[in-house]
């Protein structure tokens, strides 16, 4: 019988360099995309994945991203006073309970693998769930979810998968593929960031993961990888070494790459399309823009 995905891992040690100034002082998974932090996001999609642990990876100068997560009786006080209901309930969906949350210390930047793996400790003998808050998925159902329903039939380790340009294939980890069968597609290795040309496929793992715990024994042996980093991409492609089963999802829902200023602003415009309370300014706003440009040519 295999055991529920309960547990997810939440590597957020890195600096956010793309985006200072503003993370001089601001953890980036606490910039906010239209009202709510990128890691609110994460969050929201764990927890209709039936997440109930919830496991930050930090480093130095993250107090900012716990104490987001923490009651603020002061502020909700105020809220309640004024009658400001609606409000009240939207801080209350940002609060963890004691002992749903944990932090964990990465002191030495080693790569995604080294972080995933200083959660080990906590994590026992059971499948875990790693999702990377850079990468927002907005769609009918969280990507999770649906990695969490392909699991209940496939087992194994499942990563989530999309297609991606030729020219952009050289930034991911990228699927060898063994059989496709339309969503969920058997692997028979994992490279990361090929030389251009060199990709086994067109399909790049993005950064949502269920994996067995096995993975963490591969990730024990602290190999470098690509980049002189100890990459959870060559972890998970041991497991097929071994015997064990890798599936890729390919999701339903659009992906948005909030690591880099581009994709984050592509996804604060979706996003707030996306809002009745925003939709038609913001529409009107963007046709006059349109307007603007096409008159200045």
């Amino acid at each position: 019988m295999k055991r529920k995905v309960t547990k997810a891992i939440f590597p957020v040690a890195g600096q956010g360099t793309r985006f200072l100034p503003a993370t001089k002082s601001v953890p980036k998974e606490i910039m906010t995309l239209v009202d709510r932090p990128l890691v609110q996001y994460a969050i929201d999609e764990a927890r209709e994945a039936g997440i109930k642990e919830f496991i930050f990876v930090t480093s130095r100068g993250k107090s900012a991203l716990e104490d987001y997560f923490d009651h603020a009786p002061e502020l909700e006080n105020t809220l309640r006073k004024k009658g400001k209901t609606e409000l009240l309930e939207t801080l209350k969906s940002t609060n963890m309970e004691s002992g749903a949350i944990a932090y964990m210390r990465q002191h030495k930047a080693l790569g995604l693998g080294h972080a995933v793996w200083c959660a080990r400790r906590l994590l026992g003998n059971e499948p875990f769930a790693v999702m990377l808050p850079d990468d927002v998925i907005a769609g009918p159902e969280s990507c999770l979810k649906q990695m969490v329903e392909a699991y209940e039939e496939t087992g194994g380790n499942i990563v989530a998968a999309m297609e991606v340009p030729d020219a952009k294939i050289s930034s991911y980890g990228v699927l060898d593929v063994a059989e496709d069968n339309g969503s969920i597609v058997r692997t028979k290795g994992m490279v990361e960031k090929p030389d251009a040309g060199t990709a086994p496929s067109n399909l790049a793992v993005i950064g949502r993961y269920i994996l067995q715990p096995t993975v963490m024994n591969h990730l024990n042996k602290m190999k470098q990888g690509t980049g002189g980093e100890i990459q959870l991409t060559d972890a998970i492609a041991q497991e097929l070494t071994d015997g064990r089963d890798v599936f890729g999802l390919r999701f339903r829902g659009q992906r948005f790459d909030c690591g880099s200023k581009a994709g984050f602003l592509q996804a604060t415009v979706a996003f707030g399309l996306a809002r009745d309370d925003l939709r038609d300014e913001l529409t009107e706003y963007l046709e006059d823009l349109h307007t603007l440009r096409t008159a200045a040519k």
